[in-house]
């Protein structure tokens, strides 16, 4: 490796560089709450269709997914090839962490994959996830949303039986997408903390107060 160009400094000019740099971390973590706060306030539009999709128990109507909770997060893992499936979609699965703390803000976070089960299911277990996992094969689900053939990653919301668009994402801009705080910044609640700027009636609790261990929830 090269260090010609990476210059080394004293440990107060390197204290310095940090410190510059910082600005502008913090205006770019401000321009992030402030997109997450445009997201919450964006309109939604409602499904007319009552879309099923297959699980490893059956079929399951969409607003089954959400697993009796208001808010879900859902990706779309492209298929087309089973003996070669996605390496980007297979890294972004990869990442996902427990899903107790999403749960807890009322968030059901799936993966929808455009293959049919006998085929992913496999795989899925090869990979040795366990985000539960569905097929839109036979749906008009991906076709009516605009998805294509592509990944994405789609946010619901639900209200009773009626189930809501509210975001959607794909591209680079899933590369950033993970952590807990990334899916809820996503979602039409967001974080639900009180230091948020959200629409009137969203709900809030105090910052850090909600948290638990994954096992404590």
């Amino acid at each position: 490796m090269d260090l010609a160009d990476r210059p080394v400094v004293s440990p107060t000019a390197w204290e310095q560089a940090r410190q510059d740099l910082l600005v502008r971390e913090k205006e770019a973590t401000r321009a992030a709450d402030a997109l997450a706060a445009a997201r919450r306030r964006m309109p939604m539009v409602r499904l007319e269709k009552d879309y099923v999709v297959a699980g490893a128990d059956g079929p399951v109507r969409l607003v089954d997914v959400f697993e009796g909770r208001s808010q879900l997060v859902a990706y779309k893992f492209m298929w087309h090839d089973p003996e070669q499936p996605c390496e980007g979609c297979s890294l972004f699965v990869d990442q996902l962490g427990h899903p107790a703390h999403l749960n807890a803000r009322d968030v059901t976070r799936v993966v929808i994959s455009s293959g049919p089960l006998a085929e992913t299911l496999p795989y899925r277990e090869r990979m040795g996830w366990t985000v539960p996992w569905y097929s839109s094969a036979g749906s008009d689900l991906d076709a009516d949303l605009g998805l294509g053939d592509g990944f994405a990653l789609n946010v619901f919301l639900r209200d009773g039986d009626d189930v809501y668009r509210t975001y959607m994402v794909d591209g680079r801009g899933t590369e950033k997408l993970g952590s807990v705080w990334s899916f809820l910044d996503l979602t039409p609640f967001g974080r639900q903390e009180s230091w948020e700027d959200a629409p009137d009636g969203t709900p809030q609790t105090e910052p850090y107060t909600w948290w638990r261990r994954h096992d404590e929830y």
